[in-house]
């Protein structure tokens, strides 16, 4: 069954596509250790033969986990997670007419990654967008990862530098490290840097006896454009778990003014003010002058006119 499965996955990788047949609505599920959630996966299509569920752990190739025949209830496990499906139970799919969920009982580190929904036609393997599960690891948890800063407003042509900062207890050595970005529209987040500029600073903690280790990792991010806006997610790899950071929202042209767009603006509103009000006074002495001119006129008119009478 397995080599099946390899087999068709191999064969239609070149009619792979991605459209509106198969959805994941959710780009990205945060949750904790230890609690439950579910993925869910929309395929309404009648073409569709059967649906699959993948997992991509970040740098390494996607794994099949199960496979559930379109108007069938029943489901195939592969790989590692045979175990998880069948004998802890932990994993579980749910087949319904036009949707194939996933849901985890109780969340592990390891089970952050991104999980893919696909469906299966009959020359070539539909996939959705993905959805970027994040677990997020207990409070006793020996390593834990600070982005600075949280938010960071700039304007285009700008540059800017996110800070990752690692801090670990009991793991020492290197760390495999990702950044990827989430913006505010649709497309689910995309790795854009692997194992980022580190800063080659890890430095244990300076009181006596702590075992503590910091390590800082940057992101430069330069000549900024509007399509860098969103929020930045360092993901960190070490010791058999990936935790990620809170993230750091980067707004690029927001809704900060250009001092001197402001400048300019005040300087053209003054100088029409001032035109509007030398206007009405040259306006309204030029109207008195000429009131003036025709009352002169029309007494020395009046007084010609009685001379002649007499």
């Amino acid at each position: 069954m397995r080599m099946y499965w390899t087999n068709i996955l191999f064969n239609a990788i070149l009619g792979l596509a991605v459209t509106n047949d198969v959805t994941q609505p959710d780009p990205m599920v945060v949750t904790h250790l230890g609690r439950s959630v579910s993925l869910t996966c929309f395929c309404p299509s009648e073409m569709i033969k059967s649906v699959l569920w993948l997992k991509q752990t970040f740098g390494q190739k996607p794994l099949l986990m199960a496979s559930s025949y379109h108007y069938s209830q029943e489901s195939s496990y592969f790989n590692n997670f045979i175990k998880d499906f069948n004998r802890t139970k932990r994993l579980r799919v749910k087949r319904a007419e036009d949707s194939f969920n996933l849901t985890f009982i109780e969340t592990e580190p390891g089970d952050s990654a991104t999980y893919y929904c696909a469906a299966l036609k009959i020359n070539e393997i539909i996939i959705a967008e993905g959805t970027v599960l994040i677990v997020k690891g207990s409070d006793s948890n020996s390593m834990s990862v600070l982005q600075q800063p949280v938010s960071e407003s700039v304007q285009p042509g700008e540059s800017v530098t996110l800070n990752c900062t690692v801090s670990t207890e009991t793991c020492e050595g290197e760390h495999s490290v990702y950044w990827f970005r989430h913006d505010s529209g649709e497309s689910p987040p995309g790795i854009i840097y692997t194992n980022g500029d580190r800063s080659g600073q890890c430095m244990k903690s300076p009181e006596s006896g702590s075992p503590t280790q910091s390590c800082v990792y940057n992101l430069p991010k330069r000549n900024l454009s509007l399509s860098d806006t969103g929020t930045y997610y360092c993901a960190v790899a070490s010791c058999g778990e990936i935790l990620f950071g809170n993230g750091t929202k980067l707004d690029v042209g927001g809704n900060q003014s250009n001092p001197l767009l402001l400048i300019v603006i005040s300087f053209l509103t003054t100088a029409v003010i001032l035109s509007v009000i030398i206007n009405v006074i040259f306006c309204m002495r030029m109207k008195r002058s000429q009131c003036e001119h025709c009352a002169g006129t029309v007494d020395y008119t009046l007084y010609e006119n009685e001379e002649v009478t007499m």
